[in-house]
């Protein structure tokens, strides 16, 4: 891949077509440089055959579309290449003639063959303090490049952006575009931004696109979905493709299991040292699936663990928690039972509706956890709502021994750490202690009926253990499934611990279990290989007796450290 990108670089490729009428939007070679980039860079995916459904859509009465997806999810990828392949600018044919896409009969007839306007709403001018100044730097522009490319249509520098579309149109021989309209609602969470001002930004945006002549093609992505934005029909002409709501394009946005697969096997071939596993981008990024169920993990932060050999938190750049914190403060109480469930590994049902999102008043459980699984925070599946992998659970795993406004849930959250100590510690006393507060401040949430409940409240008082272990859940081992099984993952001569639950029995049943099992050969190298983990292995056993609603705990070392 190095050596393709260094002949790229030499070999002259980069060549300007004179026949392109090119400026700050129109036919930009921003969007080819930038996708050529990513053509070359070690873990490209190859989704080019969306522009083969893109195609079907030009210049038919479905040529209005509108990507919605959460944050690192590839859109601005795929907003690039479909500049970069309609327009041709610069150098980019070379580049699809190495895709997937050149093998499409229509490839011939729709590659560089239009005049594109490609706009990243998300750019700002300079000390931009109002919407005025955005509106304005984009309109400018515009019209600097339509005056410079047209001069028959006799564009005036007064006039609005879509007269001046229209006036090129007339005098051109019906001439048409391609419009990519980057991250639509970016300007929305702009602080200077008002209610007012939005309204004139859809105003803009129906102004510029709706029922015009000069539009072969509108394809727009976002955060937000556009139809509870608009009061009336102002952009209804647009067809919305949501990862709840609809199949179509599912599989072009996120990384696929195949997809990492192919991935990880270039990562392995590359990488002299490895430190990431399959199994830990599967933990960590996977979690989100399409409407018809396909698996999805988060593509920027499988790029950045495979690029820098670590499995680490890459959803974002700024704060821990106070994201998510912004939506669960609305309504703390309402959520808080939910949270410590979901925190528990456990499913919630919710009703849950994108638009949601777009209020300003997210004050139901449902309109919170509409908004978190828009932007990503949550994923959805069945009708219910759950924290999709590691790299989110961290992050509610800060929000909960952070914020006090949580009440019991922080408590327990707090309490997670002196629980790992006392484990480890084998002080039974205090992980009683802490489990006999978890059951008295989870009755409203949990019931004890079964080993369930159980788990869950587990689940929640081992939290911290999750910085230092891989905890999984009804693991497969020996011949058996256990309930809880934690690898030290950060430090393998850490100690391994195998944790069994039981309800109405002894601890020591518990145990029995867990031996008779064989559950700690999944500690264990494959046959010939020194073991992975080279610590003490401990086996915990936790009974709880309703009768008496009283729990007890026994350790024992199956395994002394190797």
């Amino acid at each position: 891949m190095v050596e393709l990108q260094v002949n790229w670089r030499l070999s002259g490729i980069i060549t300007r077509k004179e026949h392109k009428n090119v400026g700050n939007y129109l036919n930009t070679e921003t969007a080819a440089d930038t996708y050529s980039r990513e053509f070359y860079s070690p873990y490209f995916v190859d989704k080019s055959l969306l522009l083969e459904q893109l195609m079907a859509r030009v210049e038919t009465s479905t040529n209005y579309i509108c990507i919605t997806r959460p944050r690192r999810f590839g859109k601005s990828v795929m907003a690039n290449m479909i500049a970069a392949f309609f327009s041709g600018a610069g150098h980019v044919q070379d580049v699809f003639e190495k895709l997937k896409i050149a093998a499409s009969d229509k490839y011939q007839d729709y590659a560089g063959k239009y005049d594109v306007v490609f706009v990243s709403l998300n750019e700002l001018p300079r000390k931009c303090t109002s919407y005025e100044q955005y509106i304005e730097r984009i309109e400018n522009r515009l019209l600097k490049d339509l005056i410079d490319a047209y001069p028959k249509a006799e564009i005036q520098k007064e006039d609005a952006v879509w007269d001046a579309f229209s006036a090129v149109y007339h005098a051109y021989d019906s001439k048409r575009f391609i419009f990519v309209l980057d991250e639509w609602d970016f300007i929305f969470h702009r602080d200077f931004v008002t209610l007012r001002d939005r309204k004139e930004y859809i105003d803009f945006l129906s102004n510029l696109l709706k029922g015009k002549a000069y539009v072969s093609l509108a394809y727009m992505t976002g955060i937000l979905p556009i139809a509870k934005y608009s009061s009336g029909s102002e952009l209804n002409m647009f067809l919305e493709y949501t990862m709840v709501s609809e199949e179509l394009y599912g599989d072009y946005f996120g990384f696929t299991e195949e997809e990492v697969d192919e991935l990880y096997q270039r990562f392995l071939n590359n990488q002299q040292h490895p430190k990431v596993t399959r199994d830990g981008l599967k933990l960590w990024y996977d979690g989100y699936h399409t409407k018809q169920g396909r698996r999805i993990y988060n593509p920027r932060s499988v790029v950045a663990a495979l690029t820098n050999n670590n499995l680490g938190n890459y959803w974002t750049s700024a704060g821990p928690y106070d994201e998510i914190f912004y939506y669960i403060e609305r309504n703390t109480a309402q959520v808080r039972d939910d949270l410590a469930k979901m925190v528990s590994d456990l499913p919630v049902r919710a009703n849950v509706q994108e638009y949601a999102a777009t209020s300003m008043n997210l004050m139901t459980r449902d309109e919170i956890f509409s908004a978190m699984v828009v932007y990503g925070f949550l994923s959805f599946e069945k009708g219910c709502v759950r924290i999709p992998n590691k790299e989110l659970m961290d992050r509610f795993k800060d929000l909960l021994i952070k914020e006090p406004t949580l009440g019991y849930v922080h408590q327990l959250a707090k309490a997670s750490d002196r629980m790992l100590r006392a484990t480890l510690e084998n002080n039974t006393a205090v992980m009683a202690e802490i489990l006999e507060f978890a059951h008295n401040t989870e009755v409203p949430m949990l019931h004890y009926n079964n080993e369930t409940d159980l788990a869950a409240v587990v689940n929640l008082v081992y939290l911290a253990a999750r910085d230092t272990y891989r905890v999984e859940r009804e693991d497969k081992c020996g011949v058996g499934f256990v309930d809880f099984i934690f690898y030290p993952e950060v430090d393998h001569k850490a100690d391994g611990i195998i944790l069994e639950l039981k309800v109405n029995d002894t601890p020591q049943n518990a145990l029995r279990q867990i031996k008779d099992k064989r559950y700690a050969l999944k500690f264990e190298g494959k046959l010939g290989e020194p073991p992975k983990y080279q610590g003490r292995i401990l086996g915990v056993g936790i009974g709880y007796q309703k009768a008496e609603k009283i729990h007890l705990c026994k350790i024992e070392v199956l395994r002394d450290a190797i």
